[in-house]
């Protein structure tokens, strides 16, 4: 011990004494330096392996999630983490998420339908399953053309009860995504289903399907994004699965079922 103190006390041969008397130190805070070592050593190897998970979440959304996406994943996972902190480790370690492209927008409103009134007014909360849907369409670029894509969200969940694909955005699509829906959810007598002012949910064809399902339609105005902002959040997914133009629509299928349905994805996509 005394042999390590005399070591740590001649640094490079000369005396702890006289290297803080020329840079004007106190020796006091030297020795607290020394002696918090070990502890600063522990901290970067738990900082280390926090990088390392932080890595792995990275990786497992094909390079998509950014600073918000990770740690929610970790706050998950159960690690009671500042979000700023995973700021700084993916900043330091050059490790970034997929940034959106903009938006081509699909609604185009049917100038002789007359629109549903607006039910949901921007409260996209629910007491329960059952009571508030919402739904919007997207599409996906492939090199044989557009890959679209409707969602049915329960705001009480934020899960995504029902979904379609097609190389169209017809009518047929959103009542195949509704159908679905139906099969999978309980509805409470009365239930809301919100969406835009597209032409898709406009239709007459739409329309019967709801009147079936005892469901009461509501619509948000014209461009006016946070009208059905709960709907159109969910396709960030845009971005968690990448932003390339995939080979064929089948990849861009398979894709969107893997995110939707895939154990890894998480559920609440719409906060």
């Amino acid at each position: 011990m005394d042999a390590e103190r005399a070591t740590e006390d001649r640094p490079d041969g000369y005396s702890v004494a006289l290297l803080c008397r020329v840079l004007r130190l106190p020796r006091a805070g030297y020795y607290a330096w020394l002696a918090g070592r070990p502890a600063a050593a522990a901290r970067q190897r738990a900082e280390d392996k926090l990088a390392e998970e932080i890595r792995e979440i990275h990786a497992m959304s094909r390079g998509a999630y950014g600073a918000p996406r990770v740690h929610a994943v970790l706050r998950r996972k159960g690690h009671g983490i500042n979000r700023k902190k995973v700021e700084r480790i993916m900043r330091e370690r050059d490790i970034r998420g997929v940034t959106r492209r903009k938006r081509r927008h699909l609604t185009k409103q049917d100038a002789k339908a007359a629109p549903a009134l607006d039910l949901v007014g921007r409260d996209v909360t629910a007491e329960r399953p059952g009571r508030k849907l919402v739904g919007d369409i997207t599409y996906l670029p492939t090199i044989e053309g557009w890959w679209y894509l409707t969602t049915v969200i329960d705001l009480a969940t934020r899960e995504v009860i029902g979904y379609a694909m097609a190389d169209h955005h017809g009518a047929e699509l959103v009542t195949d995504a509704l159908e679905t829906a139906a099969g999978r959810g309980a509805r409470e007598p009365g239930c809301i289903f919100h969406s835009d002012r597209g032409s898709e949910y406009t239709s007459g064809e739409f329309r019967r399907q709801i009147r079936e399902l005892n469901l009461r339609q509501s619509m948000g105005r014209t461009d006016i994004c946070c009208d059905n902002a709960a709907a159109e959040s969910f396709f960030g997914l845009k971005a968690e699965i990448g932003t390339i133009v995939r080979e064929s629509r089948e990849a861009a299928r398979a894709d969107v079922f893997r995110f939707i349905e895939g154990p890894c994805c998480p559920i609440d996509l719409t906060r």
